[in-house]
């Protein structure tokens, strides 16, 4: 077992990485189920493959599970389903002191840690995610949302969950393309500031797709570890640096509107494009060396991960693409600063980024893909 502090003090909790911990989690939950219950909430498609194992692993701990089984699909962050949600809380009596469990992907544990956050104003809660893109990263820090016709993730608050309990042996039952797209969220952790996990990625990431247990876990620590370090220094993204955990992401959701953030394209696929984009636009700016731009692309690309436009199903042109860049919730007093790369592991914040050079920049790099393809 591997455990990872994330240190905010009284917002302090623990991060517990271990396989099979579904299967023994009566031990690691029974204290936190209040009158011998613990509500959890998932989708159908998780309550298929993982809920029997958690209610069995409760059961024998003595705890009853009450499910709330929502459906799949990012459709599910929205108003209606925020409010379906918490009308199910109230009927069965939450209080202030119970622990609502999130079993799920990155979509569940946004739903119901927002539904939490807001539930009589603050109930506790607990993220047990079960792919990997939720459990290397929307997992843990605190950052809870829905999608809104204007943008992905625009309301929402900061708030903590109180335990992270991941176990990589759920990640058997996901399709392989789900996977892929948890995988982006790996490369990010090298590419930010730790060039030999990026390194370790391109050697080893294979042993990860391909379900290597041990691959897998010291992927997914490596990644908390760096994610539980960055949001116990900027937890509320003030100082900017948390703001590095979203290399790929602005180019990233301009790409999912565009495919109405649906299967198209899935929120990893989406940054591993928007990864490879910043390190192009990088190179195209000078910032950046031309051949660390082309190992983040051909990296992507070898694992099978969106890498431009045209692998992401975009069709739409570059001034599209920057007008729903207008809607990012990071957007302040009209500039909206861009995750940008000296090199891999040299990911900076830049604030003076022309959003009409970026329109022009995605233009340029689709009619250069087209070109390298008809060669």
């Amino acid at each position: 077992m591997a455990l990872v502090r994330v240190a905010l003090d009284a917002r302090s909790y623990d991060i517990v990485i271990e396989q099979g911990a579904l299967d023994r989690a009566g031990d690691l939950l029974s204290r936190h189920a209040r009158k011998g219950r613990l509500v959890v909430v998932t989708d159908t498609h998780v309550a298929a493959a993982q809920l029997p194992r958690l209610d069995a692993a409760l059961r024998a701990s003595d705890v009853t599970v009450e499910p709330i089984i929502l459906p799949a699909g990012e459709q599910t962050k929205s108003w209606r389903h925020l409010e379906q949600l918490l009308d199910a809380l109230l009927a069965l009596e939450i209080e202030r002191g119970d622990h609502v469990v999130a079993l799920g992907g990155g979509v569940i544990g946004d739903l119901v840690g927002f539904a939490a956050s807001i539930l009589k104003r603050g109930c506790h809660f607990i993220q047990l995610p079960t792919t990997l893109l939720a459990q290397v990263d929307s997992s843990v820090g605190g950052k809870t949302a829905i999608n809104t016709r204007a943008g992905k993730n625009l309301v929402g608050s900061f708030y903590q969950p109180a335990l992270v309990l991941i176990d990589p042996s759920t990640l058997d039952s996901l399709p392989p393309r789900e996977t892929r797209a948890g995988y982006a969220e790996v490369v990010k952790y090298g590419l930010i500031d730790d060039p030999d996990f990026f390194a370790w990625c391109e050697s080893d990431g294979h042993r990860l797709l391909a379900g290597d247990a041990q691959a897998r876990v010291h992927a997914i620590e490596r990644s908390v570890r760096a994610k539980a370090a960055i949001v116990a220094d900027d937890e509320r993204e003030t100082s900017g640096r948390r703001a590095l955990l979203n290399l790929g992401h602005t180019f990233g959701h301009a790409l999912e509107a565009d495919t109405g953030f649906s299967d198209t394209l899935l929120h990893g696929e989406g940054v591993a494009a928007g990864m490879a984009l910043a390190f192009r636009y990088s190179a195209r700016l000078g910032l950046c060396p031309q051949e660390d731009a082309d190992r983040v692309t051909a990296h992507l690309k070898a694992v099978g991960l969106p890498y431009d436009l045209a692998t992401a199903h975009v069709t739409a042109n570059g001034p599209a693409l920057v007008a729903h860049m207008l809607h990012d919730k990071k957007m302040a007093a009209g500039t909206l600063p861009f995750l940008l790369a000296r090199g891999i592991g040299q990911t900076f914040l830049s604030k003076d980024v022309a959003l009409d050079d970026v329109a022009a920049f995605l233009d340029e790099d689709r009619a250069k893909a087209q070109r390298g393809a008809t060669l």
